[in-house]
């Protein structure tokens, strides 16, 4: 068997994350058991939740254990199979984390799934046509519920999240407006993600500033909002909800340093009578096979060309990810194992 390179978390941030608190560490790989898969991971991916599972603190998830290697989502392929259902050469897709190969008990329910690479890249699993994609999916059309005609937005836009956001929102008739950060990640949410507008949070120093930048973007008001930044960026959009708006709630990245994040004007939710609803897209796993349908047919026909940024190596794995926290990425943030 293999030896394998992991990363581990080794202490956990005080405010910021740094490269300090992750560990590289070189293990053996056990042999398989019956019913287990060896995988060799090609990508792995990095995503900004991570970082409140870096905290010892209640969440919707379990902490990180220390001295463990880092969790995510993974694609591969299967390298050694005792399992019926796997073969060789089999592309997958699971959560085998940050390390080189992973042994996964393959009956476990979603511990792995075959995926097709004829029409869609392996590393689309990861962001368009893989969790982040069935997130925006599902903020979209289970809690925003959007109507022909109607305006919405997504922050993060350019992200892995908003991508799908954008391709999923037109596909409904929706003017679709983007806020993202940098003159560069407007320009290719306008020209390749297909965005009626974007703003460029930078340029504003407070929500009033946005605000007015979004009454300009958005003449008609906002009928439905996708969350994933929070802060002034929240504030600003509250301000420009139509009544009976509608507000899916996936992130919150402003405040992933632990920091509160104060809401200036709560009362707009009573005063428009908004829908404000918080999820999390893996406890809603009945919705995965309709979204990723639908998914894999917009980046199968061209309609959902989402960029990625692609670290090189194990090693560059934290840097990457406190990058990705900082908005450094450009479309989903990878690293390549290969």
């Amino acid at each position: 068997m293999p030896q394998n390179k992991q990363i581990h978390l080794d202490s956990r941030p005080q405010g910021e994350a740094k490269a300090s608190n992750f560990k590289l560490v070189i293990s053996e790989t056990p042999a398989l058991q019956p019913g287990q898969v060896l995988v060799r991971h090609h990508f792995l991916s990095l995503d900004p939740y991570m970082r409140g599972r870096m905290n010892d603190a209640k969440s919707y998830a379990q902490p990180q254990a220390l001295g463990q290697t880092m969790g995510g989502g993974t694609v591969g392929e299967v390298v050694e199979s005792k399992h019926a259902r796997f073969a060789v050469g089999d592309k997958v897709v699971g959560m085998g984390g940050w390390q080189q190969f992973s042994v996964v008990d393959a009956d476990q329910p979603g511990a792995l799934r075959k995926v097709d690479t004829t029409h869609i890249p392996l590393s689309a699993y990861l962001g368009a046509v893989g969790m982040p994609g069935v997130t925006a999916w599902y903020g979209l059309v289970k809690i925003i519920e959007p109507k022909v005609g109607q305006t919405m937005i997504v922050s993060a836009a350019t992200g892995a999240v908003g991508s799908a956001f954008a391709a999923l929102s037109k596909a409904r008739g929706c003017r679709t407006v983007g806020i993202a950060g940098g003159p560069e990640k407007c320009r290719y949410a306008l020209d390749e993600l297909g965005f009626d507008a974007c703003i460029d949070y930078k340029l504003h120093a407070d929500a009033q500033s946005l605000s007015k930048a979004l009454k300009e973007a958005c003449p008609q008001g906002v009928d439905g909002y996708f969350e994933n930044v929070g802060g002034m960026v929240l504030d600003a959009v509250l301000s420009r909800m139509n009544a009976f708006g509608r507000i899916a709630v996936c992130g919150m990245i402003a405040g992933y340093d632990g920091a509160p994040l104060p809401l200036t004007y709560p009362a707009l939710i009573l005063m428009n009578r908004l829908k404000v609803e918080g999820f999390i897209v893996s406890e809603h796993m009945e919705v995965w096979p309709e979204a990723l349908t639908e998914l894999g047919t917009l980046v199968a026909t061209g309609k959902l060309r989402a960029r990625e940024s692609i670290a090189q190596g194990l090693e560059a794995a934290p840097e990457a990810f406190l990058g990705l926290l900082k908005g450094r990425n450009f479309g989903k943030q990878l690293v390549s194992l290969l």
